[in-house]
This record gives structure tokens, C-alpha cells and sequence, in this order.
């Protein structure tokens, strides 16, 4: 039976990765020990793990992952008082899909989308 789904994101630098995290998302450092090439992160009831790719071209890179919450209206208003860039095109919006939805971009080019339900 299936429980959880982990993205793994590439990476170039895990300083910069895990203090956008940290300090914009909120997120924490979950490692129990600190490897150089991996992070693991967790916010609430989530986990993103990062691998190291530091020949990654953040213009060439189109990972992404959908984030479901269920206070998109706090979570977006802190993210603006916080000053987290958010995506040009993916200011807070209803989708015709009967979502509510933002968009950001990490460090390195990760299309990050949270959304709840209308």
C-alpha cells in the first residue's frame, strides 16, 4: 500500500538550496547526517530531498512538484510579507481545474505549485 511521495529536485549548491528553504518556505533540515551531495527537508507533513547536480542549467531544467495546503490565503500572504519572489506568471489565481493556486521558482529553476482545492 502506498503512503507518501517524496520529490527528488536537483541541486548546485546545498548552501544556497537549503537557505531558500529554511528562510523563504519555512522548511527544516531533516538530515541525520550531512552529506554533501544530498538534503532532505520537511515542512508540516511533507518531504523534498535534493541531489546534488552541479553541472545543472538552471534555463534547461524543468522539474517540477504541486504542493497541496490547506490555507493557500496565509501561506501566499507570508510568502509576500517574507518578500519570496513569486513566479511571474503564477501569482494567486482560481484555475478553471477548481484550484487555487501560486507559483515559484527555487534556486535552481524547480517550478515549486501550491494549490488547494475551491
Amino acid at each position: 500500500m502506498l503512503t507518501t511521495i517524496v520529490p527528488k529536485l536537483p541541486m548546485r549548491n546545498k548552501a544556497i538550496t537549503r537557505t531558500f528553504y529554511v528562510t523563504q518556505l519555512g522548511f527544516k533540515d531533516i538530515g541525520s547526517r550531512d552529506f554533501e551531495d544530498y538534503l532532505l527537508l520537511q515542512k508540516d507533513n511533507i518531504e523534498i530531498h535534493f541531489f546534488l547536480f552541479r553541472d545543472l542549467n538552471p534555463s534547461e531544467n524543468y522539474a517540477q512538484v504541486y504542493i497541496r495546503l490547506n490555507d493557500i490565503d496565509s501561506f501566499y500572504q507570508s510568502m509576500l510579507e517574507n518578500k519570496t519572489n513569486i513566479h511571474p506568471a503564477g501569482y494567486l489565481q482560481t484555475k478553471a481545474w477548481g484550484q487555487k493556486e501560486f507559483a515559484m521558482l527555487d534556486p535552481d529553476n524547480n517550478l515549486l505549485t501550491f494549490g488547494q482545492p475551491v
